[in-house]
C-alpha cells in the first residue's frame, strides 16, 4: 500500500463511539498506523489534530497500552494497524501525547523538537560507528550538552582496582565548557558518596540541582568549588545521571552543568547568570535518562570492540611469536617490515606533487597494512624448519660427509704409499729416487685435498649477489679414493657439487620453490580469518608482496597494474630488512648505502616501483626501524 496521510480530529471523536464505530470511520484505510514522531509545528498550531501516515500491517504490539506517536516518510517496521487497539485507548493516549508534547515549549527556542530529533539520529548513527573511544566519549558529552542545552559537563567512568570487583573508582575522562577555556586533566576519585558524581555512582539516583552552591547541608555529597575558583567559573544548575548500561550495570557518570535559555549564548558568571541559566525540566531529565542510558551501551560496545582488538592483537602477536620460534634467525623482521611500510604509507600520505600526490591511506586503510605486514610471512610455518634455517649451500651433515671423505681419502693414500715403501725395502730395494717419488706423491694428493677441502669450504658461504665462477668445481667430478673396503668413490657427489655451485644465497632450486611456497600458505592462512569489510583486502595484500613488477616475482607472476600499492610499499620493505639486518648468521648483513644501491638496481631493472624506492630513500624511511635492529656498518 503507498503511503498517504490522513487528518484524525482526535478530541472530537464522539466519546459514545466504540471501537466498531471507529474502525468502521477507517474502513478505508485499514492498514492505518500511527506515524514515528508529532510535527512540534502541527502541535503548536491546532494541538487537536494529529498527522497519522498509512503503511501495511505489521506484528501486533507486545504492549498495547504503549502506542507510538511519530511522524516519519519512512515506512517503520514493527507497528501495527489502528484497528488492533480499544478506540477509548488510542483516543486517551492520543489527549495524553498532546498535552506531553505541548510542555515541550519550555525547551529553548534554538533546538525544538526538530532538533532534538535530528541530534538523536546523529547520536545514534554517530555512538553506534565510533571506533575511537576518545572521540566517542567527546561526542557523547557534545551531544549531552546540546539536547540539554548545557553550557559545561563532565563524563565520569567506573574502573575496577585488580581483582577485586568490589574495590572500585571513577576516572574523571573528559570535561568541555563553552564559556571559560578550562585545562582539562584526567585523575581518578575515590568511590564514595562524598562527591556528587560519586553519589550517583554509587546509588544509581539521578541527581537534579537547582543551585550547586545551595545543596542541603544534610545531603551525604557536596559540590567541589575549586574547579570553580580555578577557572572563574560558576556551576549552578546541575543534572547528573548514571550511566547503566542494557544489564542495569553503572558503568559512568554524566554530569550536565548550566542549562542556558539560549544555548548559542556563553556565561558571564558576574552579569547573565541568573538570567541565562534555567533549571533541567522532567521532560530534559527524561531525555537524557534515555540518552545515557545510551551512551553506555555505546561505550561499552566500544570498550567490547576494543577487547576484541586486544584479543586480535594478541592472536597475531602469538602467530609471529610462533614463527620466528621456528626460524630465531630472523626474530623482529616482520614488525620492522610492518614499521617501514606503514611509514613508507605515511610518506606517500605527505606527497603533494608528482604521482602520488591524490593517493591517500586513511586510518581504515593503514590498520589493513598493518596487519598484511606483520602476517606477511606467516606461511613460513608450513616449510620445512631445516630449509627455513639453511645458514649454508650444504646441510651440516652433508659438509661433514665431504670432510670425512677428504680425510679418509688423504689417509688411504697416505697407508697406500707407506705399503709401497715398505714392500721395496722388505724387498732390499732401497732405492732413493723411487721412494722419493712416491713420498712426493703423497705430498701432491694431499695438497689436492686440501685444495678441494678450501674450495668447498669457500663455494659452501652464500652470497647476496650472484657472483663467482663455480665451473671448476666440474673439474672435481671423477676424483675417487679407495675406501676401507678397497672400493672406489668419489670424494664429491653430482648432487654435492650441484648445490655448491649456487650462484645465489643458500638454496637449491626445490628448496627456493619450497620457500617461495610460504606466500601461498600466508594467503591460504589469512583468507581463513572472517576479517571486517574494512580489512578484506588483508590477504590479498600479503599475497602480492614478492611480486615483481615485470611479472618475474612469485607465486603468481602478476604485473605492475595488477598488484596492490601496499603490495609494492611492502615488497621494498621487505628486500630492505631482508639485505640490512645483521640478525641472519647465513648471511653478512649489507651496509645500508649498498642495500639502497640494491634498490634502485632493483627498480631500474623493473622489478621495484621507482617512485616508492625514492620515496623510500628520500623520506628517509629506511631509519625508523634502526632502534629496532643491529644494521651493518660501513
Amino acid at each position: 500500500m503507498d503511503n498517504k496521510e490522513v487528518l484524525l480530529t482526535a478530541i472530537h471523536y464522539p466519546a459514545k463511539w466504540g471501537k466498531e464505530e471507529f474502525i468502521n470511520s477507517l474502513c478505508s484505510h485499514p492498514g492505518l498506523l500511527l506515524a514515528p514522531y508529532f510535527s512540534v509545528e502541527t502541535i503548536s498550531a491546532v494541538p487537536e489534530i494529529v498527522n497519522f501516515a498509512l503503511f501495511e500491517k505489521k506484528e501486533p504490539n507486545p504492549n498495547p497500552e504503549i502506542i507510538p506517536i511519530i511522524k516519519s516518510d519512512k515506512k517503520i517496521e514493527g507497528f501495527v494497524s489502528i484497528k488492533d487497539y480499544e478506540s477509548k485507548i488510542i483516543l486517551e493516549t492520543i489527549k495524553k501525547e498532546l498535552t506531553k508534547r505541548k510542555h515541550l515549549s519550555d525547551s529553548p527556542k534554538d533546538i525544538g523538537e526538530k532538533g532534538i530529533i535530528k541530534a538523536l539520529e546523529e547520536v545514534t548513527i554517530a555512538l553506534t560507528t565510533e571506533r575511537n573511544h576518545q572521540r566517542l566519549l567527546s561526542l557523547i558529552l557534545e551531544k549531552a550538552r546540546f539536547l540539554s542545552q548545557s553550557d559545561a559537563g563532565s563524563l565520569y567512568l567506573i574502573e575496577k582496582e585488580g581483582d577485586d570487583p568490589s574495590k572500585k573508582h571513577l576516572r574523571f575522562v573528559l570535561a568541555q565548557n563553552d564559556s571559560v577555556s578550562i585545562k582539562f586533566e584526567e585523575k581518578v576519585i575515590p568511590f564514595s558518596q562524598k562527591s556528587i558524581a560519586g553519589f550517583v555512582a554509587v546509588t544509581g539516583e539521578i541527581l537534579l540541582i537547582k543551585d550547586a552552591y545551595k545543596i542541603p547541608k544534610e545531603a551525604p555529597y557536596t559540590h567541589n568549588k575549586n574547579y570553580d575558583k580555578e577557572s572563574g567559573y560558576r556551576a549552578k544548575s546541575m543534572l547528573v545521571l548514571p550511566m547503566k548500561n542494557s544489564r542495569g550495570e553503572i558503568i559512568g557518570v554524566l554530569q550536565l552543568i548550566n542549562r542556558k535559555k539560549d544555548f548559542e549564548k556563553k556565561i558571564d558568571c558576574k552579569e547573565n547568570l541568573d538570567t541565562l541559566v534555567i533549571d533541567y525540566s522532567e521532560n530534559i531529565v527524561q531525555l537524557m535518562r534515555s540518552f545515557s542510558s545510551m551512551a553506555a551501551v555505546a561505550i561499552e560496545n566500544n570498550q567490547l570492540f576494543k577487547s576484541i582488538e586486544r584479543l586480535f592483537e594478541g592472536m597475531v602477536e602469538a602467530s609471529v611469536t610462533a614463527v620466528e620460534q621456528r626460524d630465531p634467525t630472523t626474530s623482529g623482521h616482520s614488525l620492522r617490515v610492518s614499521i617501514l611500510t606503514l611509514s613508507l604509507a605515511e610518506a606517500v600520505n605527505m606527497c603533494q606533487t608528482g604521482r602520488f600526490k591524490d593517493f591517500y591511506f586513511n586510518e581504515k586503510d593503514l590498520r589493513q597494512i598493518r596487519y598484511a605486514s606483520i602476517l606477511h610471512d606467516f606461511g613460513k610455518i608450513g616449510v620445512r624448519e631445516n630449509v627455513l634455517v639453511k645458514e649454508k649451500k650444504l646441510y651440516s651433515h652433508q659438509f661433514e660427509s665431504i670432510m670425512a671423505r677428504i680425510e679418509i681419502a688423504t689417509l688411504s693414500k697416505e697407508r697406500e704409499s707407506l705399503r709401497r715403501i715398505v714392500s721395496l725395502l722388505e724387498k732390499g730395494e732401497s732405492n732413493s729416487e723411487e721412494i722419493e717419488r712416491i713420498r712426493k706423491e703423497i705430498d701432491e694428493y694431499k695438497q689436492l685435498m686440501a685444495e678441494i677441502e678450501e674450495s668447498v669450504k669457500r663455494c659452501n658461504e652464500p652470497t647476496i649477489l650472484p657472483e663467482g665462477d663455480f665451473r671448476f668445481l666440474q673439474d672435481l667430478i671423477g676424483i675417487k679414493y679407495l675406501s676401507s673396503k678397497g672400493d672406489e668413490k668419489e670424494i664429491l657427489l653430482p648432487e654435492e657439487i650441484r648445490v655448491l655451485s649456487i650462484p645465489k644465497g643458500t638454496l637449491t632450486e626445490e628448496e627456493r620453490l619450497e620457500i617461495e611456497s610460504h606466500v601461498t600458505h600466508t594467503y591460504e592462512f589469512l583468507k581463513k580469518i572472517p576479517w571486517t569489510e574494512e580489512l578484506k583486502l588483508v590477504p590479498e595484500i600479503a599475497y602480492a608482496h614478492h611480486e615483481k613488477l615485470n611479472g618475474s616475482g612469485y607465486p603468481r607472476k602478476i604485473v605492475n597494474g595488477t598488484i596492490p600499492l601496499p603490495s609494492m610499499m611492502m615488497a621494498v620493505s621487505d628486500i630492505f630488512d631482508a639485505l640490512s639486518a645483521s640478525d641472519r648468521p647465513y648471511k653478512r648483513a649489507v651496509p645500508i648505502e649498498k642495500t639502497l644501491e640494491i634498490l634502485k638496481m632493483e627498480a631500474k631493472s623493473g622489478q621495484l616501483d621507482t617512485d616508492l624506492v625514492n620515496l623510500f630513500i628520500e623520506a628517509k624511511v629506511f631509519e625508523k626501524t634502526m632502534h629496532l635492529r643491529r644494521v651493518a656498518k660501513e
